[in-house]
């Protein structure tokens, strides 16, 4: 048994199986693609957005110095914050003019635009700025500006800034970095927090059905405060553990009540052939038999009925059609023996219901079986329509049943003691039988008042007729 393992114990999955685990990863990797590809973009506009105001400006101060160039008199450039620095190059390469900034350097950049295109944006790496590198805006002077300043000669107007550290640096993108790792991280862990206080309930519902299914069916899970999920589940499973506790008692009680009553007829069989046996010449041979028969006959019974009722209690309904319940308690009264009680059967209806004419048929019979039993002279029959459900009612002028005992005699073996003395070898299972067999058809059976007597009254649905809509 140290080899067998519980089914409620079964090996640990991993971790990553864990709900609130993987709601933690699923919002963590969410968060970080989605507020990477936002951050993505923001940095792109930023940078985007500080090369065009920074080239903005330096095409600015490159046309304020054009409209200041004079035939025969290039003036320098006036001090401006929105370029650093600026040089008039001619065709060959030489520097014609520049500001203070950019005395004495070469050309910014060898890059010079087209006629058709006369503005060039670009980026240069001097060496003589230290390894930064400059933002440069290159102009190519228009015809008539170059015939009437350089003779016709083209000329190239260069300004330049450094590059600004949002855009030569990855200080922006580090920073977007980091602002995602820490939102993620914060929303993960607010994912971790809150779904961990969700779901604790739920493991606390979990063990405590873990404990008692293997221990003990009477223990029940607190029950939240609510109308949510989790105290819908929390009410669900203790009205399944009352059900399992029901199940299980009357499971040990129908095993305890049938050993019980097989141990009684085996007993009998064994002493008979014990004795027999043991005694060979005391004992008629033909006696014996016939007193083992008997036992045995008996013990057939038992299990007989045990099958029948276990076979009713656990099967899927069978197959059923259309039954006059009138003409099939007609058959039943019919087919008993002639002698004993007179029977008057009063059909005041004639309903029609669905059901298994075999599995009706022995209800029937048992319940005219009873009170032939227990009646004294007569038996009264009736057959008749209670709204939606047809009503049998069968009633004997004997003894009656106590009102403690009318919901009793329903359990499996119970037997009363007027039953057992009128019928020493019943086994105590015909009106559960009976009963099982009637909540299967979506009916009942009951013992009603009656003030002489005791009267059995069978209820069965009517299905509605096929041009109405039940109700």
């Amino acid at each position: 048994m140290a080899g067998l393992r519980s089914p409620l114990r079964r090996r640990r999955r991993p971790f990553v199986s864990s709900i609130r685990l993987r709601y933690t990863i699923v919002v963590g990797v969410l968060f970080t693609v989605i507020l990477s590809g936002v951050g993505t973009l923001i940095s792109l506009g930023i940078r985007n957005t500080v090369a065009s105001d920074l080239t903005e400006d330096m095409r600015l101060t490159i046309l304020d110095w054009v409209t200041e160039m004079r035939p025969g008199h290039i003036s320098s450039p006036k001090p401006t914050a929105r370029a650093k620095y600026l040089q008039l190059v001619d065709s060959k390469g030489r520097v014609v003019a520049s500001n203070a900034a950019a005395a004495g350097k070469p050309p910014l950049s060898t890059a010079r635009p087209s006629p058709s295109d006369r503005l060039l944006d670009g980026k240069a790496c001097p060496p003589w700025e230290s390894g930064r590198c400059l933002l440069i805006t290159v102009l190519r002077m228009d015809d008539g500006a170059a015939s009437t300043l350089f003779g016709g000669e083209p000329h190239f107007v260069y300004a330049g800034t450094t590059e600004p550290p949002a855009l030569a640096m990855r200080y922006l993108e580090a920073g977007i970095v980091a602002a995602v790792l820490f939102a993620s991280a914060t929303a993960a862990w607010s994912t971790w927090v809150v779904v961990g206080r969700t779901l604790q309930p739920v493991r606390a519902i979990s063990t405590k059905m873990r404990a008692a299914a293997e221990s003990d069916l009477h223990l029940r899970i607190p029950e939240p405060p609510g109308d949510d999920e989790i105290a819908e589940f929390a009410r669900t499973s203790n009205v399944y553990l009352d059900r399992l506790e029901k199940a299980v008692k009357a499971q040990r009680r129908f095993a305890s009540m049938a050993s019980h009553e097989l141990r009684s007829p085996v007993a009998a069989l064994r002493t008979q052939l014990e004795e027999a046996l043991l005694y060979p010449e005391d004992t008629d041979a033909r006696v014996a038999l016939r007193r083992t028969l008997c036992s045995t006959e008996r013990l057939e019974a038992i299990i007989d009925d045990l099958l029948a009722y276990t076979r009713i209690k656990g099967a899927p309904p069978a197959a059923y059609e259309p039954l006059d319940l009138a003409d099939l308690v007609e058959f039943e009264i019919a087919a008993l023996p002639r002698d004993g009680a007179e029977i008057r059967l009063r059909v005041v209806d004639r309903p029609i219901v669905l059901g298994s004419r075999i599995q009706l048929g022995r209800v029937l019979t048992n319940l005219l079986a009873n009170a032939r039993r227990h009646a004294r002279s007569r038996i009264d029959v009736t057959v008749e329509q209670d709204g939606g459900h047809a009503v049998v009612s069968v009633r004997d002028d004997g003894a009656g049943i106590a009102p403690e005992d009318r919901e009793r005699v329903f359990d499996a073996f119970v037997r009363l003691r007027e039953a057992q003395r009128l019928d020493p070898g019943g086994t105590g299972l015909g009106l559960a039988i009976s009963r099982e067999t009637c909540h299967a058809h979506g009916g009942s059976l009951t013992v009603a008042d009656d003030p002489a007597g005791t009267r059995f009254v069978l209820r069965l649905p009517v299905p509605a007729p096929a041009d109405e809509c039940p109700g």
